[in-house]
């Protein structure tokens, strides 16, 4: 453990795993955002197919029935 090369193999191995868990742990974010932000444009789509469905039932609860639903 007195050799150079031992301690710069050392060093080497050590900057490579360091620099790998920052790549990995940096991708794993990345794709973690990009899911979320997926996954709230389309709750949003689904809530405005809600009210757009809503929207619809109270027209035809109007035309059916005669009553107005508020």
């Amino acid at each position: 453990m007195t050799e150079p090369q031992v301690w710069v193999l050392i060093g080497v191995f050590a900057a490579a795993i360091f620099g790998m868990l920052t790549i990995t742990s940096t991708l794993f974010v990345r794709v973690i955002r990009s899911e979320i932000g997926g996954l709230r444009g389309e709750m949003h789509g689904i809530h405005e197919r809600l009210d757009r469905l809503d929207r619809d039932i109270n027209a035809l609860m109007k035309h059916t029935f005669g009553i107005d639903r508020d």
